[in-house]
C-alpha cells in the first residue's frame, strides 16, 4: 500500500529554488532513505512531507488518517529544568501510563521513565525523542538525521532499532542521514537528492550510480562493501537489481 506520494514538488525560498521536479513514494513497511550533500534540500522535502512547508509547485497525496511520528535532529535540553523522560512524554498531552511505557519499551528505553532527561546520554536521550514519536503508533516515522552527535557505535546501534521497530509496528520509515556506510545496511530503497533526484533504487544500485558516486566520492565504494557483505546471500550482482538513474 502506498502511503504518501510526492509529484513533480518544486520548492522556492528567498528567491532561490531548493527542490525542482522531485517524484517519490513510500511503501507500508520499508526503509526509504534520502542522501545528499549539505544544502542539498533535504530537510525541506522532510518539512514539505510533514505539511510544515508549503510546494511552491506539486502536490502531496497523503493515505487518509496517515499518522506520522517525527523524530528531529537533536532536542537541546536545560539541564536546570526538572523534567523526567515520562513527565517530558505527557508534554503537550498527557497520555495513559501503560501506553508510555509501551512507547519506551518500543524505543528500547523500558526502565528510564523516571530518569531526568537532564541526565541522559546522547543516544538516550535519541531513543527518548523515538518513543515520543512513536507515542502515536505511527504509519510512518521520520527521521532527519536524528544521530547526528552520535559516535558511529551510536548511530549503528540506534538505526539496528529502527529495523527492530520497523519489524514490531509495520510502519514505514523514512529517513535523511550522511551516514552511508548504516544507510547501505538498514535501507530498502535509497534516493540520492542534490537539488532533484539524481538516483534512487536499491542501496547497492544507488551507490555504483555515476551521479551518486559524482557527489560523494570514490570513498563510497567502502559504504558498498559493506552492504554487499551484510546482504551477499541475495545481493551479488548489481545488475541485477531495479534501479533508475535520473540526469539533471
Amino acid at each position: 500500500m502506498t502511503l504518501l506520494t510526492v509529484e513533480n514538488l518544486d520548492i522556492t525560498l528567498g528567491g532561490q529554488n531548493i527542490l525542482s521536479h522531485v517524484n517519490l513514494n513510500i511503501q507500508r513497511g520499508e526503509i526509504l532513505t534520502i542522501v545528499g550533500p549539505n544544502g542539498s534540500g533535504k530537510s525541506t522535502l522532510l518539512k514539505a512531507i510533514t505539511g510544515a512547508l508549503k510546494p511552491t509547485a506539486g502536490r502531496i497525496t497523503r493515505k487518509p488518517c496517515l499518522r506520522i511520528g517525527y523524530v528531529p535532529q537533536k532536542l537541546h535540553v536545560d539541564v536546570t529544568l526538572p523534567l523526567t523522560v515520562r513527565a517530558f512524554l505527557n508534554l503537550p498531552t498527557r497520555h495513559k501510563a501503560a501506553r508510555i511505557q509501551y512507547a519506551l519499551d518500543q524505543a528500547g528505553l523500558p526502565d528510564l521513565g523516571a530518569r531526568q532527561l537532564s541526565a541522559l546520554s546522547g543516544g538516550q536521550l535519541q531513543r527518548v525523542l523515538l518513543a515520543r514519536a512513536l507515542l502515536e503508533q505511527p504509519d510512518l516515522l521520520i527521521l532527519d538525521e536524528a544521530t547526528q552527535g552520535l559516535d558511529q557505535p551510536g548511530s549503528a546501534d540506534f538505526y539496528r532499532h529502527i529495523e527492530e521497530v520497523r519489524q514490531n509496528s509495520g510502519c514505514a520509515v523514512l529517513m535523511v542521514s550522511h551516514e552511508l556506510h548504516v544507510v547501505m545496511s538498514t535501507s530498502d530503497r535509497v534516493i540520492c537528492l542534490n537539488g532533484h533526484v539524481c538516483c534512487e533504487g536499491k542501496p547497492d544500485v544507488v551507490a555504483s550510480a555515476p551521479e551518486y558516486r559524482a557527489i560523494f566520492g570514490s570513498g563510497t565504494q567502502g559504504a558498498l562493501a559493506l552492504y554487499r557483505h551484510d546482504h551477499d546471500h541475495d545481493h551479488h550482482d548489481c545488475t541485477t537489481h531495479e534501479g533508475q538513474h535520473h540526469h539533471a
